[in-house]
C-alpha cells in the first residue's frame, strides 16, 4: 500500500447535517429548515483548504444521504475526504437549531449524534496513517466526549513519536457531551500535550475555574509551545515559549521515501512551516509575556463556527510562518467572516484581502468595521482599501 501524500493539514474529528430555521421561533413551532454542515475540525478544514493550504478530513459517516452530503460538501472546499470511512451501522449526526438571538447565541439546539459513526472512531478503524501525514494536526476536545474509543484515538495520536506532527488543539469544551465529571481533566491533559492550543477564556473558567484572565490561563497551561486564549469581542491573546519559537517559523519540512515528514529545505519566509518534532522531549523554558491584538468591529450575525474560524486563520498564518501578531489578526479576520453569516461556515476572505487588512495600521485596525457580505469581492471597507 502507498505511504498517503503529506498535507499541510489533518483535522480529525465528527461532522453533522445541520438543520437552520426559514424563520424564526421555538424549534417546536419552525415549519421548514435550510440544511447545512457543521463540525469543528471539518470546519477548519474547509477554512484552510479556501485559504489556499492542502488539507485532509479524517472522520467516520454513516452510509447514508446524510454521510454524502457531509462528505460531498466538505470535498467541494478542495479537501481531501480520500480517508473518510462509511458506517453501514450507525448513522451521520444530525443537528436542529432556531433563529433566537443569533448575536448572543440564545437559542435552542437539538442534538441527533447519540450513537453516530463518528462517535465509533477508534484506533483501530481510522486510518493512521493519512491522519499522521500532516505537518499539522488538528483535534479537539468534543471528539474526546464522543466515547471512550474517540479519547483512546485522541490519546494514541498525541503519544510523542517520530511520526508525530505538529499538535494543534482546540480545547471547546461542551459540557453537555461528557458522561461524567472527568471532562475538564480529560481537556487539560489533552491540551498539555498539545504544541498549539486554542481556549477561551470563558471555557477555561468553566471548565477549570481559572480566573484572572490570559496570564493565569497560561500559568496553568505552561506546556504547549503556542497558547492562544481567545478573549470573545475583547480580542485574543497569544503566548509562545522560546523553544516553540524555533519550532513553528523553522524551514520546511521534505518528504522521506516512506512518506514520513523530516526537518530540512529552505526557501523563502512566505513558505516556511512548522518544524515537525515530538512534544515532551525536552523541557520548555518559562513563557514569553503574551502578545494580545484587539477584536474588529463585527456587525455580528451568528457567533456559531467563528472559533473554528479563528483557528484556521491563525493556522494558516502559522504554516506560512508569517509574525505571531499577524497569525492574531488573521484569525480575528476569519472569524469575522463567520460572525457574519448565519451558519457554521463561511466564505473566507481571500488571501490577498486577509494580507492586506492584517497588514493595516493599529489605529486603522482598531476603526476597521465588518458587516454582512463584506469578503464577497469589492465590498472591503473603503477606510482599509488601497489607494
Amino acid at each position: 500500500m502507498n505511504a498517503p501524500d503529506v498535507v499541510d493539514v489533518v483535522a480529525l474529528g465528527e461532522s453533522m447535517v445541520t438543520f437552520l430555521p426559514t424563520r424564526g421561533g421555538r424549534l417546536a413551532d419552525v415549519p421548514s429548515f435550510d440544511r447545512a454542515i457543521g463540525g469543528a475540525e471539518s470546519n477548519v478544514a474547509c477554512g484552510l483548504a479556501a485559504a489556499g493550504h492542502a488539507v485532509r478530513w479524517v472522520s467516520r459517516v454513516g452510509s447514508d444521504g446524510f454521510g454524502d452530503h457531509l462528505v460531498e460538501t466538505v470535498g467541494g472546499y478542495g479537501v481531501d475526504v480520500s480517508a473518510v470511512r462509511r458506517d453501514s451501522w450507525r448513522p451521520t449526526g444530525v443537528y436542529f437549531r432556531t433563529a433566537g438571538d443569533r448575536a448572543t447565541d440564545a437559542h435552542e439546539v437539538a442534538y441527533y449524534r447519540a450513537g453516530s459513526a463518528a462517535s465509533a472512531m477508534s484506533v483501530e478503524n481510522v486510518d493512521l496513517a493519512s491522519v499522521r501525514a500532516a505537518r499539522v494536526l488538528h483535534l479537539s476536545g468534543i471528539t474526546a466526549a464522543l466515547s471512550e474509543g474517540c479519547l483512546t484515538l485522541l490519546r494514541a495520536l498525541m503519544t510523542p513519536g517520530e511520526d508525530r506532527p505538529l499538535m494543534s488543539f482546540d480545547v471547546n469544551h461542551r459540557a453537555g457531551l461528557w458522561r461524567d465529571a472527568e471532562g475538564p481533566r480529560v481537556l487539560l491533559e489533552l491540551a498539555r500535550g498539545a504544541d498549539i492550543v486554542f481556549v477561551g477564556e470563558d471555557e477555561a473558567e468553566e471548565a477549570w475555574g481559572i480566573s484572572g484572565g490570559p496570564s493565569a490561563i497560561r500559568a496553568a497551561l505552561p506546556e504547549p509551545g503556542v497558547l492562544v486564549v481567545k478573549q470573545g469581542a475583547v480580542g485574543a491573546t497569544a503566548f509562545v515559549s522560546a523553544a516553540g519559537r524555533w519550532g513553528l517559523v523553522a524551514p520546511r519540512p521534505t518528504q522521506s521515501a516512506g512518506g514520513r515528514v523530516a526537518p530540512g529545505g529552505s526557501g523563502p519566509a512566505e513558505s516556511s512551516s512548522p518544524h515537525v518534532r515530538a512534544s515532551g522531549t525536552h523541557p520548555r523554558p518559562a513563557p514569553e509575556p503574551g502578545t494580545f491584538v484587539p477584536a474588529l468591529h463585527v456587525d455580528v450575525v451568528a457567533t456559531t463556527g467563528a472559533g473554528d474560524a479563528f483557528a484556521a486563520g491563525f493556522l494558516s498564518a502559522t504554516l506560512r510562518g508569517l509574525p505571531l501578531k499577524t497569525r492574531l489578526r488573521h484569525g480575528h479576520l476569519h472569524a469575522a467572516a463567520a460572525l457574519t453569516t448565519p451558519g457554521d461556515l463561511a466564505t473566507p476572505p481571500t488571501r490577498d484581502t486577509t494580507d492586506r487588512l492584517a497588514a493595516v495600521a493599529d489605529d486603522a485596525w482598531g476603526t476597521l468595521r465588518l458587516g454582512p457580505g463584506w469578503t464577497q469581492a469589492g465590498t472591503a471597507p473603503e477606510e482599509v482599501r488601497t489607494p
